[in-house]
């Protein structure tokens, strides 16, 4: 099945068309970090979603859909287009095209449309995210990459989000 996922990925930007599936998304991927800090959705089951709206309406951000053949698989949002360093704000895989290498190959072909700096923040409690990133980061910039404990803003009760920083050269995607 990983060798069927692989071969079929697409990674594009996501298109105005694609905002209701990429909603849909967003919920499982909010739920699926709800976990790390104890975050309820509202009263109407929904999380926040400053991010999702900014990914698709503010200058500096762009949206991408990750495919799977005909399957949506997931999405990435990058803010900071307009400035020297761009941020992976949000980056989702469902769990059924986890551990079969579409994460990483997503994510490299993510990073090739942007090159320069990058900065990616997660939890330290989430020890995939730890590995997948410190992978990523390894592959992408080698051993130049420097990791980062900030505190989250507006947040002091929560502990400091890990943040990575790297470069991407031209032609890093696979």
């Amino acid at each position: 099945m990983s060798e069927t996922l692989l071969s079929d990925l697409t990674v594009r930007p996501a298109a105005v068309e694609d905002r209701p599936a990429v909603e849909r998304l967003w919920l499982m991927f909010r739920h699926d970090l709800s976990g790390l800090r104890g975050v309820l959705p509202g009263p109407g089951a929904e999380f926040r979603r400053e991010w999702l709206d900014s990914a698709f309406t503010d200058t500096g951000w762009a949206p991408y859909v990750m495919n799977c053949g005909e399957h949506l698989v997931g999405f990435a949002f990058v803010r900071g287009l307009t400035g020297p360093t761009r941020v992976l704000n949000s980056f989702f895989v469902v769990r059924g095209a986890r551990r079969a290498g579409v994460g990483l190959r997503a994510v490299r072909q993510v990073l090739a449309r942007h090159p320069g700096r990058w900065e990616v923040a997660f939890q330290p409690d989430n020890a995939a995210a730890v590995s997948f990133w410190h992978r990523v980061a390894q592959e992408v910039s080698g051993d130049a990459w420097e990791r980062e404990a900030r505190p989250v803003p507006g947040r002091p009760d929560l502990p400091p989000d890990v943040w990575i920083s790297f470069a991407v050269a031209d032609g890093c995607a696979d």
